[in-house]
C-alpha cells in the first residue's frame, strides 16, 4: 500500500484533497496546515510541490515514470483518454512497477464496468466533472457507488462547497474527495480547515 492510498484508507473519516493551483509552493504548506492528509497538483507542479511538503502528492495524466522521479505517490487518468489501444493497462502496469498509485476517473457506469474488467484497480475515481444541467451536486457519485466493489478506494471528484455535503460523502462510504476551487479562496486554509474539521464553535 503506497502512501497516497495508505493516507486515505486509515485515519478518522474521509479525506479532503484540495486541487491546487497557481503557486503551489505556498498553497502545498497552508494545505497541511489545514488538515489536509493529500494534495492534487498538475504533473509540471509535482516537484515544486513536493519541495515544500511531505504529503501525498497526487497528479493527472502525467508520464508514470516522471511523476514517480518527481515525487509523486499517486496518478489519476481520465478512462476516455486512455481506454483504446491498451494504453490503460500499459499505464497500470508502468504504474505499479513504480509503486506509484494507479487511480482511474470515470464517469458512467459503462465506464466503471469495463475499468474494473481491464485492470481492477485498487483505486476508483467517480468524477462529476461536467455533469448534466439536470444531475444534482453528489447524484452522480452516489449512483456509481453502488456498483464499486466492496475493498476498493473511492474518491469522488464532486463540486464541494459545504461540509455537509463532505459529511454526506463520508456517511455513503467515500474514501477522499477531490475539491477544487478553494485555491482561489482569498481565505484558502481557512476554507479548506472548515472542510475538513467543520466550521469554528461560534461560526
Amino acid at each position: 500500500m503506497s502512501r497516497f492510498s495508505q493516507a486515505i484508507s486509515e485515519g478518522d473519516g474521509i479525506s479532503v484533497i484540495p486541487v491546487l493551483e497557481g503557486d503551489v509552493e505556498a498553497l502545498v504548506s497552508l494545505a497541511e496546515a489545514a488538515g489536509a492528509e493529500a494534495v492534487a497538483v498538475r504533473a509540471e507542479d509535482v516537484g515544486r510541490a513536493r519541495a515544500r511538503t511531505t504529503l501525498p502528492i497526487v497528479a493527472r495524466n502525467g508520464d508514470p515514470e516522471a511523476l514517480s522521479a518527481a515525487g509523486a505517490d499517486a496518478l489519476i487518468v481520465e478512462f476516455q483518454a486512455v481506454a483504446e489501444d491498451g494504453r490503460l493497462e500499459d499505464l497500470y502496469a508502468v504504474a505499479y512497477d513504480l509503486e506509484l498509485d494507479f487511480a482511474v476517473e470515470v464517469r458512467e457506469e459503462e465506464e466503471l464496468e469495463e475499468v474494473l474488467e481491464r485492470i481492477d484497480p485498487e483505486i476508483v475515481l467517480l468524477s462529476e466533472r461536467d455533469v448534466d444541467d439536470d444531475e444534482e451536486d453528489l447524484e452522480r457519485t452516489l449512483d456509481l457507488l453502488a456498483d464499486v466493489p466492496a475493498g476498493k478506494l473511492v474518491v469522488s471528484e464532486a463540486r464541494i462547497v459545504f461540509r455537509d455535503q463532505v459529511l454526506a460523502l463520508e456517511r455513503a462510504g467515500v474514501d477522499a474527495i477531490l475539491v477544487h476551487g478553494l485555491a482561489r479562496e482569498p481565505e484558502f486554509e481557512a476554507a479548506l480547515e472548515e472542510l475538513v474539521h467543520g466550521p469554528e464553535p461560534g461560526r
